[in-house]
């Protein structure tokens, strides 16, 4: 018995990377520009996400503390989801949709990046932490799907994964942060 269930669906996630590679980048060079601004004049950046988006902002923030391929200093980041105690506590204190623009009414300051991961771009708690961070005048970067969202429209700037499809769009983050973390890693001091 033949199955094709393996090549449908590395056939769809490829078609969705050669989309990537021939969509207009300028989006993601502006995100790797303000990201590189920010540590240049010792700002931080904090990300956050949801579930599978939850991994990928904490993957992110080991990334740029640590190093993706290079010796380097350690870059001041931070993934919103890791803290279990916040977030619990304002989940019970609060509601689920406040658990991360709490914590960046605490900790976020001008000129600091937010960089929010969705596949949606609709995730409420995601959301309030852009309205959030707007209001401190902190810059937003964003990771969602080929779709308007309300989230992108609160971006500085955003960088749309080209696929509609929940699981292909979080292939194509993972790729877009080791994309962001190498053009970062070329304008940081070894």
């Amino acid at each position: 018995m033949k199955n094709n269930t393996i090549e449908k669906y590395l056939t769809k996630s490829a078609a969705s990377l050669k989309k990537l590679i021939e969509s207009d980048k300028k989006s993601i060079y502006c995100a790797a520009h303000k990201i590189n601004e920010a540590f240049k004049i010792g700002n931080k950046i904090l990300i956050c996400g949801n579930g599978g988006s939850a991994a990928d902002a904490q993957h992110f923030a080991a990334e740029l503390v640590g190093r993706f391929k290079e010796d380097r200093i350690s870059l001041p980041a931070l993934a919103l989801n890791t803290d279990t105690s916040a977030i619990t506590a304002i989940g019970n204190d609060y509601d689920f949709s406040k658990i991360f623009s709490r914590q960046i009414e605490g900790i976020g300051k001008k000129n600091d990046i937010l960089f929010c991961i969705s596949t949606s771009g609709r995730s409420a708690n995601v959301i309030n932490a852009a309205v959030v961070a707007k209001k401190l005048n902190m810059k937003v970067i964003s990771l969602t799907g080929d779709f308007e969202s309300e989230l992108s429209n609160l971006s500085d700037v955003c960088i749309k994964a080209s696929s509609k499809e929940t699981c292909h769009i979080q292939e194509l983050h993972t790729v877009l942060i080791h994309i962001l973390c190498v053009l970062i890693e070329e304008k940081i001091p070894k």
